[in-house]
């Protein structure tokens, strides 16, 4: 089975960028976070502020997973397809529930796992390839 190098390689910088985008915007939900927190604009729940801290800090283990998984590792790419699908329905699904956080910080929350969903796209496309044969 011959591989499309330069495909792979991009499906490797593209998944590379997904990881820093969501850091950046998980990040950026932070910071909106303590903004709206130290203006006292609206409420902030300790549901947001945890969830605000431990998204940006899930890119860390996410990179080092894509890491692991372009060297070759089958384990770091298992765990990365696992968690780019639970993360976003988690995620998503946790903040629908009435009365858990406010609209706007549920529609941030969405928006940061964009990348994450790219990301579960680009690492189970191969799979689905492959098994179609």
């Amino acid at each position: 089975m011959k591989t499309n190098e330069p495909t792979r390689k991009t499906n490797e910088h593209t998944l590379k960028t997904c990881v820093r985008i969501y850091g950046a915007l998980s990040t950026a939900a932070l910071v909106a976070v303590v903004v709206v927190a130290a203006t006292g604009q609206a409420p902030v729940n300790t549901f947001m502020w945890v969830r605000a801290v431990l998204l940006p800090v899930v890119a860390v283990p996410l990179h080092l997973l894509a890491v692991a998984a372009k060297r070759g590792s089958r384990r770091a790419l298992d765990r990365l397809r696992t968690l780019t699908v639970i993360m976003p329905i988690a995620v998503v699904g946790v903040d629908l529930v009435p009365g858990v956080c406010p609209w706007w910080y549920a529609a941030a929350q969405a928006v940061c796992m964009l990348p994450v969903v790219r990301m579960a796209l680009l690492v189970r496309g191969p799979a689905r390839a492959s098994s179609s044969r």
